[in-house]
């Protein structure tokens, strides 16, 4: 009979040691290690997989809008931003989430930690309208300057808000 040893074994004993005891909360599915922390320890917690333990990858950045979700705690927050990491050399991967609520969601930018971010948090702000403070150039990057919704979030109306017919029209040869 062999045993099975957890792959995530070492990560999580790293994280537990740099982060505060209740600043950390772990779940695993589908074998995929997902951490949950507060705000505050975002930076942290990235940081020290990164150096601590070499996950040199941000593979992804995104977001999830909970509202109206059917199970979820009415006092959880609206959204929650994950970020996938993964160590090159190991092939290990940490799925690192946060959560940040209406009306103002604001979460401190990660870009000093992975240039690569700057792109993901863009979007993120496009689509989500959540904030990521320090952000070097937080602005639109997939819907036009003047749109003024964020089009993922659940009180978006599937057929919009009539505002396409007021873009401008760009024709092939312009572009």
């Amino acid at each position: 009979m062999s045993t099975m040893t957890d792959p995530h074994a070492t990560s999580l004993e790293h994280l537990r040691n740099v982060l505060t005891p209740n600043g950390l909360r772990t779940d695993v599915f589908r074998d995929n290690l997902r951490v949950h922390v507060g705000r505050d320890q975002l930076i942290t917690t990235l940081k020290a997989l990164r150096d601590g333990r070499g996950f040199n990858m941000l593979v992804e950045l995104g977001a999830t809008d909970y509202l109206g979700y059917p199970g979820r705690d009415a006092s959880a927050p609206r959204f929650e931003v994950h970020y996938v990491v993964r160590n090159i050399d190991t092939l290990e991967t940490v799925i690192v989430k946060v959560g940040v609520d209406d009306p103002a969601p604001v979460l401190p930018s990660v870009c000093p930690v992975w240039r690569g971010a700057d792109w993901m948090e863009r979007e993120v702000f496009d689509m989500y309208g959540i904030k990521f403070d320090g952000h070097p150039d937080l602005r639109r990057v997939l819907m036009p300057d003047e749109f003024t919704a964020f089009p993922l979030r659940k009180d978006y109306p599937l057929r919009g808000r009539g505002e396409r017919h007021n873009f401008p029209r760009i024709l092939r040869e312009q572009s």
